[in-house]
């Protein structure tokens, strides 16, 4: 069994790591404060290449897999750009990944193309108010129109629809009560995302405030038919298709923002000099950090695997689910043992561990849930009787 990244692996991560550099700590807090979208960033990534490193190949991209994105998307946000450097552009490694499997080739030229060379960008339109994490029971509803759907509905935590191009765009076309399973009925779209048609009311929120989270109000909305992906009321199983890698890439996140508030806890430990000596020398500071470098390195393979399991072929909804899990709780404990090691000093937007803090929260409540991962766990894997 080789840990070891192949020649290719390490190209990517000293790439993209090169391009981060490009971007310091100014640039970022800038960002957050203005609550404004890193463009800069992603048009150079876009320049680069790196948006399309999951596209197709038949594109002109390179058409690797998730472990090679996520390797890519570790590198994003160790570098110090965090969650809100990796929510600029992540969509495009996994979000797709349902047009890649199940649309055309002429949907995939159509709508890919503008996402790989940076020219659109796009938003994920699936949570909603009042379904949350149940998914079937979302209540946006496409009625069948000449030639396409009229679509009404609300959508919850748009991230990017204040400047997205294009929505992939999770509807009804048969209510639930009509349907054998509740996972049939579903019909996904990647449809243009008019905002001179559709509401798109932005949310406040506590972190990645570069990145903007939106509510979306939508009221007799077109669709034309060859916006919809696959076969109409498949579009539930369609999705499954960008979950697993989702998880894995939102785990390398976390794993990332930890590490960037590590390191600077640890450069503080260091320097810190109190009653004589640098703060680093005492245990009390020295052990919990230690504590912390064992989590992420845990949860960074714990990553890898799952990335690795999905590139194979091979069955991964517990090891991707699992990865966040570890991820997201290693990530908050970093972040916050980082503020709290800077003392007074962690409370300040100068030394950047407070930004880190806010986002590290995200990673535990989004995509998913540490209780829906434990309840998937328990009853996939520990074969224990259905909780919800």
């Amino acid at each position: 069994m080789d840990f070891s990244m192949n020649e290719q692996q390490r190209a990517i991560d000293s790439g993209v790591r090169k391009i981060c550099a490009g971007f310091d700590d100014a640039y970022w807090s800038d960002c957050d404060t203005e609550a404004r979208l890193p463009h800069e960033f992603h048009r150079a990534m876009a320049d680069a290449g790196w948006l399309g490193i999951t596209m197709p190949e038949e594109l002109g991209s390179a058409g690797l897999g998730v472990t090679e994105a996520a390797i890519m998307m570790h590198a994003v946000t160790s570098s110090g750009g965090g969650y809100s450097a990796a929510s600029t552009i992540h969509i495009n490694l996994f979000g797709p990944n349902a047009v890649v499997v199940h649309g055309t080739l002429e949907q995939k030229k159509r709508w890919l193309t503008p996402l790989i060379d940076g020219s659109e960008k796009a938003c994920f339109g699936v949570p909603e108010p009042d379904a949350g994490l149940d998914t079937t029971s979302i209540s946006t509803f496409a009625g069948k129109v000449e030639g396409g759907y009229s679509v009404n509905g609300r959508k919850m935590w748009t991230s990017t629809g204040q400047v997205a191009d294009r929505s992939l765009l999770l509807a009804r076309t048969t209510p639930r009560e009509k349907c054998r399973r509740p996972t049939d009925g579903i019909t996904l779209f990647y449809t243009k995302l008019d905002r001179s048609q559709i509401e798109v009311r932005r949310i406040p929120k506590m972190g990645r405030n570069a990145v903007d989270s939106n509510a979306v109000f939508i009221d007799d909305y077109f669709i034309a038919e060859e916006d919809r992906i696959g076969v109409e009321g498949k579009g539930f199983h369609y999705l499954l298709d960008s979950l697993n890698p989702e998880r894995v890439l939102v785990g390398i996140e976390a794993v990332g923002v930890g590490r960037a508030a590590l390191r600077r806890a640890v450069a503080y430990a260091r320097e810190r000099k109190v009653f004589g000596r640098a703060i680093g020398q005492n245990q009390g500071i020295q052990n919990p950090l230690a504590e912390c470098w064992i989590g992420l390195d845990s949860a960074y393979w714990a990553c890898l695997r799952g990335g690795w399991m999905y590139d194979s072929k091979l069955p991964c909804g517990a090891e991707a689910n699992s990865a966040q899990f570890l991820a997201g709780r290693a990530a908050f404990e970093a972040t916050t043992r980082a503020v709290m090691k800077h003392g007074g000093t962690g409370y300040a937007r100068e030394f950047q561990v407070e930004r880190l803090f806010r986002e590290s929260i995200l990673l535990r409540i989004a995509p998913v849930t540490e209780q829906m991962i434990l309840s998937f766990i328990g009853e996939k894997v520990l074969d224990l009787p259905k909780s919800y």
